[in-house]
């Protein structure tokens, strides 16, 4: 049975190791870079710290990274594992997932359950299709790309490296969605987005600029 070490230690963490657990995948741990959630145990499974703390596993487990929404960070905690000579995980695709032939699904990505992938869709790198997500034929769903639960794209899509696409939103066929960008959950875009803004409404039009590195979560209270 492959070992897998799963990056954070919140909500969507639990959610991967529920997806992992089904794969027939065995969970050593969560990773969380604060100190004062090592030793902690989510759902009976422990946080062993950093990258630092395990790397006597460092040829033996490989570490999923997409248990961490963010995309920015997610992207910067894909780079420190790799530079720190980690394997990644493989491609995992929920059981109840459509998967048709000539799909292509990129190292470290997630598609979670109930989803379908469209003929010729092409999803990157380190990239989310949460659940109920739709992905039209042929899209292109760039490294880093965050889809949320029940989110419908297109035909023929573009969704830019490392942006999100909220709750529920949907994107009409041939648009294309740059790089770092937010579209809000329930929007429904129809033309195409520029590299980093938020775009929310029906249709959703400009709200501001985004910064790649600002949260698309609010902080817990």
């Amino acid at each position: 049975m492959d070992e897998l070490v799963i990056w954070g230690s919140g909500g969507h963490a639990r959610v991967v190791k529920q997806l992992c657990e089904q794969l027939g995948y065995r969970i050593l741990g969560f990773l969380d870079e604060r100190a004062e959630m090592k030793g902690r145990i989510v759902e009976q499974i422990p946080v062993l710290g950093d990258l630092g703390d395990i790397s006597c596993l460092s040829e033996s487990v490989q570490i999923v990274c997409c248990g961490v929404g963010e995309p920015a960070l997610r992207r910067r905690l894909a780079v420190k594992t790799q530079q720190s000579g980690f394997q990644i995980a493989p491609p995992l695709v929920h059981p109840s997932a459509h998967y048709p032939e000539g799909c292509k699904v990129g190292a470290g990505s997630i598609v979670l359950e109930h989803s379908v992938l469209s003929s010729g869709c092409k999803i990157g790198e380190f990239v989310i299709v949460n659940a109920l997500a739709f992905i039209g034929h042929d899209t292109v769903i760039e490294d880093y790309a965050t889809i949320s639960p029940g989110a419908s794209i297109g035909g023929d899509v573009r969704i830019g490296r490392g942006s999100f696409v909220g709750i529920g939103a949907s994107v009409r066929e041939k648009v294309s969605i740059g790089d770092h960008s937010v579209i809000g959950g329930g929007s429904y875009v129809m033309n195409d987005v520029p590299d980093r803004v938020l775009m929310a409404g029906v249709p959703a039009v400009f709200k501001k600029k985004w910064d790649e590195n600002m949260p698309v979560f609010k902080p817990a209270r």
